[in-house]
């Protein structure tokens, strides 16, 4: 496996790695690099690829740099190397949701992470991430997404995960691939508020969307997460 490094913004990184064998054509497992003044680690890979991990993010900051660390939701491969980047880097801290914190992250963190309300804000100097609590959605009691808002990226988590091992942005279409793969995996939670969290995020306007499986997108990013709402919604009354 290679991990590549791709700047997709102003001073933001994604970190990717593909697992041929994870899905028809590769699967790619994403991490992304807030390079501010307390940079900020979303995602972290599970710990078997926090070698490769830590050493594409050492490229760009030194580990102890690190300030923030996380992730969409509890699994491993979304924080499984939270506590082994936790000891390389000794300032750095969990941020994730109340409930997140709660069910799962008080124990498991080997620090104690902050928790955050809905709809919280860290400045990380030069950049700020809103956190957004998005229950179930696209899975997990847990789940969260993140929106920086200085350039519109939101960071998606697993929504849109689509399997191929395609380039870092993409023009074409994510909502496709995204179903294809929901056909593949059935991993999203669906009920009746799943179509109205998703517009909730479009209703931010992002210009970007940085998905932690698959190409990211800065095109028509609200038009897709509408339909990606609608399409779970007509799943949903088919059931």
């Amino acid at each position: 496996m290679q991990t590549r490094i791709h700047e997709i913004a102003n001073r933001m990184y994604r970190i990717s790695t593909c697992v041929p064998e994870a899905a028809p054509g590769g699967f790619t497992f994403n991490q992304f690099l807030i390079d501010a003044d307390d940079p900020m680690l979303f995602h972290t890979g599970g710990r078997r690829m926090f070698p490769l991990v830590s050493q594409a993010i050492a490229r760009i900051v030194p580990l102890e740099r690190l300030r923030w660390i996380g992730f969409g939701h509890v699994e491993s491969d979304e924080g499984g190397a939270m506590n082994e980047f936790l000891a390389a880097a000794p300032h750095a801290q969990v941020a994730h949701g109340a409930t997140g914190c709660m069910v799962s992250l008080d124990d498991l963190c080997d620090r104690a992470p902050r928790k955050l309300a809905d709809g919280e804000i860290i400045d990380l100097g030069g950049k700020r991430v809103r956190h957004i609590d998005t229950p179930h959605v696209p899975h997990n009691w847990e789940s969260r997404v993140l929106f920086e808002e200085t350039t519109g990226t939101l960071f998606c988590g697993d929504l849109f995960t689509h399997a191929g091992d395609g380039p870092a942005l993409t023009d074409g279409d994510i909502v496709g691939p995204a179903l294809a793969a929901e056909e593949l995996f059935h991993a999203t939670a669906l009920s009746p508020a799943t179509g109205q969290t998703i517009r909730r995020l479009a209703a931010l306007e992002p210009q970007m969307l940085a998905l932690m499986h698959g190409s990211s997108t800065r095109t028509r990013c609200g038009e897709a997460l509408n339909r990606l709402a609608d399409a779970y919604d007509s799943m949903l009354q088919q059931c």
